[in-house]
């Protein structure tokens, strides 16, 4: 009985050793496709990496679609894109950077509602996300939605009071609401940032 006891624990000691080989060679195959994947995409040789990357897909892989997701949207196949991003996001619902890639297909394929619906996910998983908040605050004042517009970037001014992109933002938001006062003080702060920037002496000129 100990002889058989023996044999069954060394039969599974060799199929466990057998699994486990097979695993790490596969997992090998991976990282190598991904190494490939970064090499060619520097030579924006989008088709061939993408290639390479298939040859060990597996939908299951949160990780192969994201980067399917990038490349496809670099390659300007913006439908494909989408669908990889979908997948990746199915995987993992509470992936940020899933959603912000997600964005920039929908974006280019003009479907602004789903743009705004991925940061508004966004936004309910972490409500101070600096890039969500920006974004969101760009495309309501392109709408021309001013008081909107101006919840989401006074948030990201408050997190980076001396970034440039959000505070000229949140200047010409201001100066649209008919707030002045605030508009000037920010135009002279992106000048603070900037000098002499365009934008910004416009809004002093247009408030003067």
């Amino acid at each position: 009985m100990e002889i058989l006891i023996k044999k069954i624990l060394v039969s599974c000691l060799i199929c466990f050793s057998i699994q486990l080989k097979a695993q790490t060679s596969e997992m090998k195959n991976v990282e190598d496709a991904f190494s490939s994947s970064y090499t060619l995409e520097l030579k924006a040789e989008y088709n061939a990496t993408m290639a390479i990357l298939k040859t060990v897909y597996d939908e299951k892989s949160y990780e192969i679609n994201l980067r399917l997701g990038w490349l496809n949207y670099l390659a300007g196949l913006f439908t494909e894109s989408s669908a990889y991003y979908q997948k990746a996001i199915s995987l993992k619902p509470y992936s940020i950077e899933a959603k912000l890639g997600f964005a920039y297909p929908a974006a280019a394929l003009g479907n602004l509602d789903q743009v705004i619906k991925q940061y508004q996910e966004i936004l309910k998983i972490d409500p101070q996300n600096t890039i969500a908040n920006y974004r969101m605050g760009s495309i309501l004042y392109g709408k021309k939605e001013y008081a909107d517009a101006d919840k989401y970037l006074e948030k990201v001014v408050n997190l980076y009071p001396f970034d440039y992109d959000s505070n000229i933002l949140y200047a010409w938001t201001q100066y649209r609401l008919g707030k002045f006062r605030e508009a000037q003080v920010l135009f002279h702060k992106v000048l603070m940032i900037r000098p002499n920037d365009s934008s910004a002496l416009e809004g002093i000129g247009l408030i003067k």
